[in-house]
């Protein structure tokens, strides 16, 4: 088993599937205890399945008030500090602008900007006392660029970017570093099916690269920013899309 985290406790928010499994895989198989936060109850069974010994599943809904502290806390007591951070949690609820409800609206924001802050929020206190840290943001391509019925997601992932770059700088003196990783369409399982068919095929015409990313990719560069290598890249916002948002 590669060692390159050994030692290290990572958070993982949307650890129960997905690009946040395959994050916590990858950092699990390089030696880091993960502790992994989920909506979804599966998370304990999907910690469980980890390489290696002591990860630990939080099943909790990150928007309700109080639940980021209370997680970190939680990864705190269990595991006795947090290293690294990644947000991974997220939703993409899709519909034109003008036909958006505030449900839709307000459940993206609060899921992917807002619980982002809090967990940020919640580790940075831990991270900045003990004066080291690597925290990781998932934006999106849909960051940069717009995208037809992405009104919400575009604007929380947007949101990311900014707050990214605050509290990089907020938490530089003090050795922790913020960051963001923005892919295009991931061949999840949820990403496979959103994107069978022709309107897969159409998307990857528009994307230099031929194809979309693997979380395997996404894993790696996260796992990056978060090594000892890393220490001088703050701030910034690592487009993973092909080619795609340079066109």
């Amino acid at each position: 088993m590669n060692e390159e985290f050994s030692g290290r406790v990572a958070v993982i928010t949307g650890a129960a599937s997905g690009i946040g499994n395959a994050v916590a895989h990858y950092f699990a198989e390089r030696g880091a205890r993960v502790v992994g936060v989920d909506l979804n109850e599966a998370v304990a069974d999907a910690m469980a399945a980890m390489p290696g010994t002591g990860h630990h599943g939080i099943a909790k809904d990150l928007t309700a008030p109080g639940a980021a502290a209370e997680a970190i806390d939680e990864a705190v007591r269990v595991a006795g500090t947090v290293d690294i951070l990644v947000n991974s949690a997220g939703v993409a609820l899709l519909d034109k602008a003008l036909e958006l409800s505030d449900r839709m609206w307000d459940a993206t924001i609060n899921v992917n900007l807002t619980a982002s802050f809090k967990m940020a929020q919640a580790a940075g206190r831990v991270m900045t006392a003990k004066g080291y840290g690597r925290i990781i943001n998932l934006a999106s391509q849909a960051s940069v660029i717009g995208l037809d019925q992405h009104v919400a997601y575009c604007a929380s992932k947007a949101g990311i970017l900014g707050m990214t770059r605050v509290l990089s700088l907020e938490w530089a003196p003090s050795g922790v570093t913020v960051n963001a990783v923005s892919p295009t369409v991931v061949e999840t399982p949820l990403g496979k099916a959103a994107w069978a068919g022709q309107k897969g095929e159409d998307m990857k015409k528009l994307i230099p690269a031929g194809r979309f990313a693997q979380p395997e990719e996404v894993a790696a560069l996260i796992a990056y920013l978060a090594g000892e290598n890393a220490g001088m890249i703050t701030g910034e916002n690592i487009l993973i899309d092909g080619g795609y948002a340079s066109i």
